[in-house]
């Protein structure tokens, strides 16, 4: 089990599902990973969830905001960068061509926060942890093991977020597909697979991805809990097997097994 204590500053350090439909989406991800949900308030008619996996936590959900449902923003997973200090990685994305969406805020006394997008157009947020630190457990079945950065700019958006968070990008020898490795310090954290690989008509964005024991059997399951397998499974020798799935609310994230 990959319990974590701590995230250092750049790690992935949280997911958040932003939903439609947080009663659904509850009973979607509890059937699929084993999740049990933890509620708490967040004003008089809405509340937080965080998602638990051995009474460890996992990443969240919400309800979306009725005006960025009326913009046509449709349901999706938020990823989080850990930061020393919120304030000073936002001003210094916006320095490196992206743009702040959400200048950094406390949220209560869990943590400071900042919302942003890249200069290829992908959402992230950092997190400058207080009482929270984010996920306590990862890597492990039915927990966050991965990030893809989906953009039509590969270079640009490997560029920024290198001179952000000072990750290095890596190939690997004799793979012709050009996907580059995310390397955080001395672990592999995530990657930007090529454009071509990619959707033209959809936005750029991260996706996440859960490890499973069996990606077959969670795609079919996901299906028959009302969720759509957008790409069936994939294997690749000496790496693993990985589909790409939508809960029933349309939020887009990938499922993996190592081969390893």
């Amino acid at each position: 089990m990959a319990n974590i204590e701590k995230h250092s500053p750049g790690a992935f350090s949280w997911i958040e599902l932003a939903t439609t439909d947080q009663a659904a989406a509850k009973k979607f991800y509890s059937s699929l990973f084993g999740w049990n949900s933890d509620d708490s308030p967040m004003g008089p008619n809405d509340f937080y969830t965080t998602f638990k996996l051995h009474d460890r936590s996992t990443g969240a959900a919400y309800t979306m905001r009725k005006e960025q449902r009326e913009q046509g923003v449709p349901s999706y997973w938020g990823i989080y960068m850990a930061a020393e200090n919120a304030d000073e990685v936002a001003a210094k994305a916006a320095k490196l061509g992206g743009t702040v969406l959400a200048p950094a805020f406390d949220v209560f006394t869990f943590g400071r926060m900042a919302v942003m997008r890249d200069p290829t157009g992908a959402v992230f947020s950092v997190w400058q942890p207080k009482q929270h630190i984010g996920m306590t457990i990862a890597s492990e079945d039915n927990a966050f093991c991965w990030a893809d950065l989906s953009t039509p700019d590969p270079q640009l958006g490997a560029k920024f977020y290198s001179d952000l968070f000072g990750w290095t990008m890596e190939k690997t020898p004799n793979d012709p597909s050009g996907y580059l490795h995310i390397k955080h310090g001395d672990h592999y954290i995530g990657g930007i697979p090529p454009a071509e690989h990619r959707n033209p008509q959809a936005p750029a964005h991260w996706l996440i991805y859960i490890q499973v024991a069996d990606v077959d059997a969670t795609a079919a399951k996901a299906q028959q809990s009302g969720g759509k397998v957008l790409m069936p499974a994939k294997k690749m020798e000496g790496v693993g097997a990985w589909a790409i799935l939508a809960d029933p609310q349309g939020a887009v994230f990938a499922v993996f097994k190592s081969a390893r």
